[in-house]
């Protein structure tokens, strides 16, 4: 067993451990992050083979490091991962990667943080930085555990090709379950079923992507403003899954009561012989580890703007809706990473100063 001790531990190298440890350097200090993956790449490498950034290049990059390439185009999955490489050796912090977390602990001036290998951390400082792509949310309906058909969620969807030929229906009314779906409909008879009906926004409606509006502040405001212009999920439409639904490439349904014998039933009282239920239903804080500090409530972290509202010291980066609507993307979270780090830095100080 390994014991280190460290002024500042955040928990993560994906886009919100990475824009942790910029803004952390940025106040003097020098962090160590642990990375259960082999790579600084947070969850894309995993994300499916067809995702691509709902965001231009030139409004997805981290502070002081432009998003490479062509300032319009819109990333894929495999080009934020290498982004995300490079920054990590620009910014030089620490990041031992392969070390996964399983639970942190309190004690006296701060935390003691243990590893699946078995060794032990103690930190006075701590940021949560590891955000859900390990915890996505699963709905349960009546029948589904009946359902002989393949039942996933988007987290485990990688591409279209093994739904050559099949009926499948993708749940959800945002971003991912329309652009899965489109992925599909290629190869498959693809339904979306949503609780509300699609809401498509043009992603160029004068030639350019939304953002450039948006630079405006909107997809910056607080939540407590964005939250009446919200009733339902926004899907940004590049010209093409609007005109898709229009020439009935797929369909969108109310979402179905419930799950039969190889089949679904809709609210009409229909049932439908399905192959397939794929589940983009968002996902929720992977945080267990947090369990032993009491700082979390039905599985959520208890925070203001990101600050735990539990522990002194612990901070929290990449949560979904932190502070604004883009507080999980990468044009947004080093904004919040600015936000926490600077009375995380001033805890940190001051528990070394108390001590000196």
């Amino acid at each position: 067993m390994v014991q280190i001790s460290h002024p500042l531990v955040i928990i993560g190298a994906g886009q919100s451990g990475l824009a942790a440890a910029q803004q952390a350097q940025l106040h003097g200090l020098e962090p160590l992050v642990l990375e259960a993956r082999e790579r600084p790449t947070g969850s894309w490498p995993d994300y499916y083979d067809s995702l691509r950034l709902f965001s231009p290049a030139r409004f997805s990059g981290m502070p002081d490091a432009p998003f490479p390439g062509d300032l319009d185009h819109y990333p894929t999955r495999d080009e934020v991962s290498g982004y995300l490489t490079t920054f990590a050796d620009r910014i030089g912090a620490e990041i031992r990667t392969s070390v996964r977390v399983t639970a942190v602990h309190a004690q006296a001036g701060g935390f003691r943080i243990e590893t699946a290998a078995g060794d032990e951390i103690e930190a006075t400082g701590l940021v949560a930085a590891t955000g859900s792509f390990n915890n996505p949310y699963r709905p349960s309906l009546p029948g589904q555990e009946h359902f002989p058909g393949r039942i996933l969620h988007a987290a485990e969807y990688r591409s279209p090709e093994p739904f050559a030929g099949q009926r499948v229906v993708v749940v959800g009314g945002g971003n991912s379950a329309v652009q899965i779906a489109y992925d599909l409909a290629e190869v498959a008879t693809t339904t979306v079923a949503s609780r509300h009906p699609l809401q498509f926004v043009d992603q160029r409606p004068d030639g350019r992507d939304i953002h450039h509006r948006l630079t405006a502040g909107f997809d910056d405001l607080p939540l407590e403003w964005l939250a009446p212009l919200l009733t339902a999920t926004l899907v940004l439409d590049p010209g093409k899954y609007g005109k898709a639904m229009a020439d009935g490439l797929l369909d969108r349904r109310p979402m179905f009561t419930a799950f039969g014998s190889g089949t679904v039933e809709w609210t009409d009282g229909t049932r439908e012989q399905v192959d397939a239920v794929i589940f983009a239903t968002g996902y929720r804080p992977a945080l267990d580890y947090l369990q032993p500090l009491g700082a979390l409530e039905h599985g959520a972290p208890r925070h203001v703007g990101g600050i735990s509202t539990t522990r002194p010291g612990l901070a929290y980066t990449g949560l979904e809706l932190q502070r604004s609507f883009s507080s999980n993307t990468l044009r947004g979270v080093s904004r919040d990473a600015a936000h926490v780090m600077g009375p995380l830095a001033a805890h940190v100080r001051g528990a070394y100063a108390a001590v000196a």
